[in-house]
């Protein structure tokens, strides 16, 4: 794990103060004088002025840290900028590469993974999409943990498989929702999670948990078990249920049903089976973690 400070530290900093102790020097000032105003000590000019520290090269061919290094170290020469004027116009280049920028590219070589995630990263913005999408990520870890600790979990598992889902805020397809690709399983009375949550897994789990939002349902996280008239009971003493026409198509009759029901933060959903049809129960909440507790409290 490397973070972009580090890259800062590492990389952009050491480059940009040998850069400014050269433009300095071939104005004239004395080692001293360019450690006064980078605010490091003479060893550290001595060891720019000698090319003991390594640059960046991608760093100094940038035609923006080339122009700020000239502006910076004629400002202070002429005395026309001061050392806090200086570090404010660096801050606001660094702030300007590190998005979706120079600093930002560095940072993705140093961190693949970043590159990997296939949305956009604002490392400074706290509701940035892959934030949200890790912490979607995490709450299904969590529901998942929840459920395959919880004795007696795989007696709920249907026979089409168990899955665990949320989705994003303003999800629309079942790419924004994240889920177990392959669905849980029952294998001798254990849950079987067949790999790490994805998004875009889980197509029948995730139609339902968005047909329930498009219908005015604010829940995000969905887990699905086992219908049994006595689980449906439980789980009507505390929640809104509501059931649905297994034999019109899925997303429709969800819909419809949730629309003509009252739901708050969780509601349960279910249909009793048709021809084919096996009968499932779905317990939908405002996370997938606070879903798998509902279930793992009728266990």
């Amino acid at each position: 794990m490397k973070f972009i400070e580090e890259v800062v530290v590492d990389e952009f900093l050491p480059t940009v103060r040998s850069m400014l102790a050269e433009d300095l020097r071939e104005r004239g000032f004395t080692q001293r004088e360019v450690a006064d105003a980078l605010g490091i000590s003479q060893s550290a000019v001595s060891k720019y002025a000698h090319g003991d520290v390594a640059r960046h090269d991608r760093i100094v061919a940038d035609e923006r840290v080339r122009e700020l290094v000239e502006r910076v170290g004629e400002g202070l020469a002429a005395g026309e900028m001061t050392p806090v004027a200086a570090l404010v116009e660096i801050e606001v280049l660094i702030r300007r590469l590190e998005e979706g920028d120079l600093l930002a590219d560095l940072h993705e070589e140093a961190m693949p993974a970043l590159a990997d995630a296939e949305v956009e990263f604002s490392v400074h913005d706290p509701d940035s999409g892959l934030r949200e999408r890790e912490r979607v990520l995490s709450s299904v870890r969590r529901g998942l943990r929840t459920l395959t600790n919880a004795s007696g979990f795989a007696g709920l598992i249907p026979n089409v498989g168990a899955n665990v889902a949320e989705c994003l805020d303003g999800a629309q397809t079942i790419d924004d929702v994240a889920a177990v690709p392959g669905r849980l399983v029952d294998v001798k009375g254990q849950a079987m999670v067949p790999g790490e949550p994805e998004f875009g897994v889980s197509e029948h789990v995730a139609t339902v948990l968005l047909a329930a939002r498009e219908a005015g349902a604010t829940a995000r996280g969905a887990v699905n078990v086992r219908y049994a008239p006595e689980t449906v009971e439980a789980l009507a003493a505390d929640h809104p249920t509501v059931e649905f026409d297994p034999e019109r198509p899925t997303r429709e009759a969800v819909t419809d049903a949730v629309a003509d029901a009252d739901p708050n933060d969780t509601l349960v959903l279910y249909q009793t089976g048709a021809v084919g049809i096996e009968p499932i129960v779905y317990v939908l909440a405002p996370t997938a973690s606070e879903a798998a507790a509902i279930v793992r409290a009728i266990v």
